[in-house]
């Protein structure tokens, strides 16, 4: 199966209702969140860039999301350098993205200033380009948003790929939650591709290396 069929073909029944296997491991580990909608009527939508990261990401490593009683599906994976990481794509809708994280955070004893990355969309960015941040606000993104509330702190990483720009005559929140056209199947893939490889950069070298790597567009 090719990417852009592993993409845009996962939907909400995927994994079951028991708590993940993943709940019963320790030691060094990031927690890598992506954010998204999981009704099936979203799959393939721009605001789910963040679930299709995670899920390329887990599909390299042959792992499985399963269910969680952390209001999330998770998985771990076990790359050839760096810590575990710990892959995870709320149940809940994006705007409540925020419960999921808290709860993560707390049961996996994680410390978010170096240990958690946010994957989001970015309708200021242009389709393609990636923002690697240590720190700083929302900007609009209400996953975010709601992550910051509920951590009470905005000292987290988070990575932004970009889905814009968004055209004049269409609302923001119309956009997000439109597909991909059939035209940009190779910025996206191209973008989730970079993706993964910034995640496996931040976790193993650090975040610096991430950014001087992959943040911007590929050339």
């Amino acid at each position: 199966m090719g990417l852009w069929s592993r993409l845009f073909g996962r939907s909400k029944r995927e994994g079951s209702a028991e708590p993940s296997a993943d709940d019963e491991e320790s030691g060094p580990m990031k927690l890598i969140v992506g954010l998204g909608n999981l009704e099936p009527r979203y799959v393939g939508t721009r605001h789910n860039i963040g679930f299709m990261a995670v899920d390329a990401l887990a599909a390299e490593h042959g792992a499985t999301f399963t269910g969680s009683k952390h209001q999330a599906h998770t998985c771990t994976v076990h790359p050839q350098s760096g810590p575990k990481l710990v892959l995870a794509k709320p149940t809940t809708l994006m705007n409540r993205s925020g419960h999921a994280v808290r709860k993560l955070v707390d049961f996996y004893r994680v410390d978010p200033e170096s240990d958690l990355l946010v994957i989001c969309d970015d309708f200021s960015l242009d389709l393609g380009h990636l923002r690697l941040r240590p720190k700083g606000s929302h900007g609009g993104q209400n996953g975010l948003r709601h992550i910051i509330e509920m951590l009470g702190s905005d000292q987290w990483a988070r990575l932004r790929c970009g889905i814009g720009p968004v055209p004049p005559s269409t609302s923001p929140s119309s956009f997000v939650l439109d597909k991909f056209r059939s035209g940009e199947k190779k910025e996206v893939e191209d973008m989730v591709e970079r993706t993964v490889m910034c995640v496996l950069t931040y976790a193993s070298e650090g975040l610096e290396a991430a950014q001087a790597r992959y943040n911007g567009k590929a050339g």
